[in-house]
């Protein structure tokens, strides 16, 4: 499926040589679909061994985790991880504000 799928091409960039050092930011986006979804279709679909609930908060954290465990620079390489939905002015412009911030850093 297309979640696997963006899965594996972040591994690839996350763990590239050429981004060893780089900090990333993880932008999950339509997190509003994913809602709707997960109320009719069960996490374990696309993950058989995910055993919370279907609520949007779980299955959004064990998403991020998934993601983020593919980083295997953990010590040196920070991953920012933001669910967003792009329709959403105001969650864009947190988003915005909150990636500016760890540019600046």
């Amino acid at each position: 499926n297309r979640m696997h799928e963006s899965m594996k091409l972040f591994d690839s960039i996350c763990n590239n040589k050429w981004f060893t050092d780089t900090s990333i930011i993880l932008f999950l986006n339509k997190k509003d679909l994913f809602e709707e979804k997960i109320r009719r279709s069960p996490l374990t679909i696309c993950y058989p061994e995910y055993t919370g609930s279907n609520t949007y908060e779980e299955a959004a954290a064990y998403i991020q985790v998934q993601f983020e465990e593919l980083n295997r620079r953990r010590d040196t390489k920070e991953i920012y991880t933001h669910f967003t939905c792009a329709t959403d002015t105001r969650n864009v412009q947190f988003v915005f504000d909150a990636v500016t911030d760890v540019i600046i850093k």
